[in-house]
């Protein structure tokens, strides 16, 4: 027995004995098979990155001679790979190369934008966006509050990641080689026993919140987004004046940065799940005023 060469595909398609489309028709037939290749390349995900043909057909609706003829194409263009007996297909290197020019043209202050306007315009305050750089946060983008009294750092305002809300929860997600250099630079003492307790509460809750450490009378709460490998690379922030933001604002607040850092993520690429502590946020009564 023959056996079929690494990499083709197996299948049978029927030929088509209707008279050609035309005009409107074609034009439709296109745009389906556009959906149709598109409804493909989506049926795989990190947790099942190769499927086989059945499995593919049961989550597209297709007949098996489309299916193939489509498969078929996808795979011309470097974008399906088939392999194995019994065959299953895979992305192949043609969608990396996609998501490289898409990677390239990412600017998150764009993709962000919207999202940190929405958190002023639904509470009120400042809301901004960070980017981790080295051991600094820049401001990246700010939406200042309209209120008369606000609290503003401004766009290029870089701080230490060991002060404010947004540096110590940039702090509290990186890697633990580069948290450990930075912490390293702060004599052993009370202060820094105080700051690696805020970035362990930090990582637990998935937010970090400040009180007067930037600007006094002001108090923050900050949350990481992160990139498509997971890696943290900057914070959403939210802050205001102490005497307008109580404590159960602060809680609420908390809870829409953490949600903001979570749509800016996956807008970065970053598909997998949040990290087992950042699911639930606290309860009130975990909440204490001297951890502000």
């Amino acid at each position: 027995m023959r056996k079929k060469p690494k990499g083709t595909m197996t299948g049978t398609a029927t030929a088509a004995t209707t008279a050609e489309p035309t005009g409107a028709e074609s034009g439709a037939a296109s745009v389906r098979a556009v959906d149709r290749a598109i409804a493909i390349l989506q049926c795989f995900t990190p947790d099942q990155p190769a499927l086989s043909v059945i499995e593919i057909q049961k989550r597209v609706g297709l007949s098996r001679p489309t299916l193939y003829r489509l498969l078929q194409t996808l795979a011309q263009r470097d974008l399906i790979l088939a392999e194995g007996d019994p065959q299953r297909f895979r992305l192949s290197h043609g969608v990396m190369k996609l998501s490289h020019v898409w990677l390239k043209g990412v600017d998150v202050v764009t993709l962000a934008r919207p999202i940190v306007e929405g958190l002023r315009d639904l509470t009120g305050e400042t809301a901004a966006l960070f980017k981790l750089q080295g051991d600094r946060g820049i401001c990246i983008l700010e939406c200042q509050s309209r209120h008369v009294l606000s609290i503003s750092r401004g766009v290029g305002d870089s701080l230490s990641l060991t002060k404010g809300s947004s540096g110590k929860v940039l702090l509290g997600f990186m890697e633990p080689q580069c948290q450990s250099e930075i912490l390293s630079t702060i004599p052993r003492g009370a202060e820094r026993s105080r700051l690696e307790e805020e970035i362990r509460l930090a990582r637990e809750r998935g937010y970090a919140t400040s009180s007067g450490e930037i600007i006094v009378g002001a108090v923050a709460v900050s949350a990481p987004y992160f990139d498509h490998h997971g890696s943290v690379v900057g914070s959403v922030a939210i802050f205001g004046p102490s005497a307008r933001v109580d404590e159960q604002k602060l809680l609420e607040y908390s809870e829409l940065v953490r949600k903001a850092g979570q749509q800016i993520s996956a807008l970065l690429g970053f598909e997998k799940e949040q990290p087992a502590a950042m699911k639930d946020a606290v309860s009130p009564h975990q909440f204490h005023p001297h951890e502000i």
